[in-house]
């Protein structure tokens, strides 16, 4: 796609858009500033559901956002009433920092569950975010990092794209996920910003898209948090439209679509005491569902996932998933391989067996198992679905962050 051209500097290539972050041991706040931006949201499928995310959905009726607020270490998610009135006591205090309306102001929170926001520590990190606003790269990577919580790397991604008639906007975002990770909206939490000018409901329309090959499509750990948010702005500072006769420019799509994949990947890449990253690809499949139900359930998977960890190209475990996933298969045509950056082997060819024990194909399936970065490839043979997942390997340490998560 030599349309799209990716950036360095995450919301810095954004115009008209200040961002910042700040720390205290655990507690963290951005800020996202973009004045009168057009917006929509995509958020957790789980019954429950935190305060901000109630919050952000009553504030999104009205389609605008000028600013919104994250914090990290406390997700504010089951704690009652007080959990909407800690919301509103930290919209306030942006709203009379920045002169901007209350109801302008998203929120976002993410980290240990049922426990009451510590709001003076929260409030004043966010006094300090406040403070340093700023439209540097600095301050985008800053406020990457103030919503990590067991993130080992901050997540962000700028690109331009070219659309069809010419005319070049931006894309930006960054999000953070590590564990807790198998969304059913968008991701952990996310924010993206474009330059372009687009209407609230053309957003809910590509973010929906966009999240479905993207965020719905990586799996850590195999939990839905209560507080998933991907939240989208469009300010149109670049002042160029990317919905014309009322269709969405289809450049601008796939660019959000990459976009989205990217900051996806990082979090596959990243999750809790991973080792190593898998992409499951899927092909031939009878529809495009059945696709995405196989790639998710392979690297759903504990059990292959354990393997990939342990190095073993059990490949058993590929195929058990598929078949309990809901998705037609046929095992005696289905084509089953995988791979790494040297190397790419069939395990199973049209029905056939290849990886039996002591073959030169179960040596190679060896070799690849002990890479940093696996790829299976299933070939259904049954359509023309295709989709793509991905995630990691699950390890010792996944276990210990999670055992002592909250002590």
């Amino acid at each position: 796609m030599n349309f799209i051209k990716e950036l360095d500097g995450g919301f810095s290539q954004i115009e008209n858009l200040k961002v910042s972050g700040a720390r205290e041991g655990k507690f963290g706040v951005s800020i996202i500033v973009s004045p009168n931006s057009t917006a929509s949201a995509v958020f957790t499928s789980n019954k429950v559901v935190a305060a901000p995310v109630k919050y952000t959905q009553n504030i999104l009726k009205k389609g605008i956002v000028s600013a919104v607020f994250v914090n990290s270490g406390n997700a504010n998610c089951f704690t009652g009433r007080q959990g909407f009135k800690d919301c509103e006591t930290l919209v306030e205090l942006v709203s009379k920092d920045l002169k901007i309306p209350k109801d302008e102001i998203a929120i976002a929170s993410t980290g240990v569950i049922g426990r009451e926001m510590p709001i003076d520590i929260i409030s004043k990190v966010a006094y300090e975010s406040l403070s340093k606003l700023g439209d540097g790269p600095e301050n985008s990577l800053a406020a990457a990092k103030a919503i990590m919580t067991t993130d080992t790397f901050p997540k962000e991604c700028a690109v331009e794209v070219t659309l069809t008639n010419g005319d070049k906007v931006k894309i930006a975002g960054i999000t953070k996920g590590s564990g807790m990770i198998a969304p059913n909206m968008g991701t952990m939490l996310s924010f993206i910003v474009t330059d372009a000018v687009i209407p609230s409901s053309e957003i809910k329309k590509a973010l929906k898209t966009s999240a479905d090959v993207s965020f719905n499509m990586i799996v850590v750990d195999g939990d839905e948090s209560t507080n998933d948010t991907c939240l989208m702005m469009a300010n149109g500072s670049s002042g160029v439209e990317v919905v014309n006769d009322g269709k969405l420019d289809s450049n601008f799509q796939q660019a959000l679509n990459y976009l989205c994949i990217d900051l996806a990947k990082k979090m596959a890449r990243d999750g809790e005491g991973a080792s190593k990253f898998i992409e499951a690809n899927v092909y031939g499949a009878k529809n495009q569902n059945d696709a995405r139900l196989a790639a998710k359930s392979i690297i759903s998977s504990s059990l292959f996932k354990s393997a990939v960890f342990g190095g073993d190209p059990n490949w058993g475990r590929i195929v058990s998933a598929i078949g309990y996933s809901g998705c037609d298969l046929n095992p005696d045509i289905v084509t089953i391989s995988i791979a790494d950056d040297a190397d790419d082997v069939d395990l199973v060819k049209n029905g056939e067996i290849f990886a039996f024990e002591d073959t030169p194909y179960l040596e190679r399936a060896e070799k690849i198992m002990q890479s940093k970065n696996i790829t299976v490839n299933i070939d259904m043979d049954l359509g023309d679905g295709e989709a793509t997942a991905w995630g990691c390997d699950l390890t010792y340490d996944y276990v210990k962050i999670n055992a002592e998560y909250t002590t």
